[in-house]
């Protein structure tokens, strides 16, 4: 089953390209390695805004990361399409990076990064959506956002 039809199959339609917020780029091809820039979660096409421990339970916080998988895929597809292939040229997912806003004892941003690393296996499959994975607490992340994920692809 290709890529897409995974996708296809989850109810999922790709958003396109976000437009950075500031002086960076989306993403950045070097070799067969894509890395992502840091994409913070969305709702409703607005910041998902919240703190894990405080106003957000660790349910939500999965949701939240699976968000952020989906707009990964849009940006990961994007780079895929410069390098002349599409997400079925992705050889591997490398590493994802989660960030989790979230208060100083909460101890599950493993778990709440489990929404993004889900997604990935499902789309992929184990032998190209297992990676390498880190996941931070931290104390705030830009506008609010209560995730925040990056990600490098090794494409074939």
């Amino acid at each position: 089953m290709s890529v897409y039809q995974r996708l296809h199959s989850l109810g999922i339609t790709l958003p396109p390209v976000a437009t950075p917020a500031a002086a960076y780029v989306p993403f950045v091809r070097s070799g067969a390695l894509v890395f992502l820039s840091g994409h913070i979660a969305k709702r409703d096409g607005q910041p998902w805004v919240g703190q894990l421990g405080l106003t957000m339970t660790t349910a939500e916080g999965q949701a939240a990361a699976r968000a952020v998988a989906i707009d990964l895929l849009g940006t990961l597809e994007a780079a895929c399409r410069e390098a002349g292939t599409d997400l079925d040229g992705v050889r591997r997912i490398v590493k994802v990076l989660s960030l989790v806003n979230c208060t100083d004892t909460y101890t599950e941003q493993h778990l709440v990064t489990n929404g993004c690393s889900e997604l990935l296996g499902q789309v992929f499959g184990p032998a190209i959506g297992a990676h390498a994975r880190s996941a931070f607490g931290v104390a705030q992340l830009p506008l609010g956002a209560c995730v925040e994920i990056e990600l490098i692809a090794e494409l074939g």
